[in-house]
């Protein structure tokens, strides 16, 4: 990082008193809200998820500037399926192929791409397009970009029992850290802070093993109106939290 990018980020952390100390080092968001916004301007949902292409960039942006070094976007689940077709389709070139786009500019930044899910079941293009960007090099490497396609906490939750049955460990031999190994998020730390934004509340599926100590921040903002001051702000909540992980607070009482 050059001296310009320590001021940015001197600046962008005063502007909302965060601590540099406390940065996140993992935040993953379900990005909510763009079925109902486009619905709200009488337009149809994929609208909706045109305009959310432009909260992932400010996001990342954002994340980049700010320290954040895991960011993990819930893209694409199993149950979007079940969406119209044409929805269905407008996703998949939303949020790869216009992702995959900018993935030369996002290098540059310092910014890595990688996947979760099943992707198996995606288009063959689309699969193409993420091998290609995923496996592109990068410098010094700011921020992991995480996109979650296809992908459901139950069935990756699954897919680690199977890869234990299929290596035949002894009861002995499984613990945390051994089915962690299994998980599609092996060698990535677990998420502290989780954000939903359009105001709902629940996880939907969605990295159930890993967020068992996140933090928890739900905001009523719907995803094509999220940016950085909402992202920020969010970070500004986890902050104020006292993170105790099952224990108790700690006091000067004898």
């Amino acid at each position: 990082m050059n001296s310009e990018e320590k001021q940015i980020r001197q600046d962008l952390l005063s502007s909302f008193n965060l601590d540099p100390q406390c940065i996140p080092q993992h935040i993953a968001i379900i990005m909510d809200g763009n079925g109902r916004w486009a619905e709200n301007r009488g337009e149809n949902r994929i609208f909706g998820h045109l305009n959310g292409v432009e909260s992932v960039r400010s996001v990342v942006e954002t994340a980049v500037q700010s320290g954040v070094r895991y960011l993990t976007l819930y893209a694409f689940s199993t149950e979007n399926w079940n969406r119209p077709k044409d929805e269905v389709e407008a996703l998949m070139d939303l949020l790869v192929t216009t992702l995959v786009q900018e993935m030369d500019d996002l290098n540059k930044k310092g910014v890595r791409l990688n996947t979760i899910g099943d992707l198996s079941a995606l288009p063959d293009n689309c699969n193409n397009q993420l091998k290609s960007a995923c496996s592109k090099e990068v410098g010094e490497v700011r921020l992991d970009l995480i996109l979650a396609l296809n992908y459901s906490a139950k069935w990756e939750i699954i897919q680690a029992v199977k890869g234990v049955v299929r290596n035949n460990l002894k009861i002995e031999e499984i613990n945390t850290d051994t089915f962690e190994s299994f998980l599609q998020t092996k060698g990535i730390p677990d998420p502290e802070l989780m954000i939903r934004t359009s105001g709902e509340h629940r996880i939907s599926n969605f990295m159930l093993w890993q967020l068992a100590y996140a933090e928890f921040h739900f905001t009523s903002v719907l995803w094509p109106d999220f940016r950085k001051e909402h992202f920020l702000t969010a970070i500004q909540d986890f902050q104020n939290r006292e993170r105790r992980f099952g224990g108790l607070l700690q006091t000067n009482d004898k």
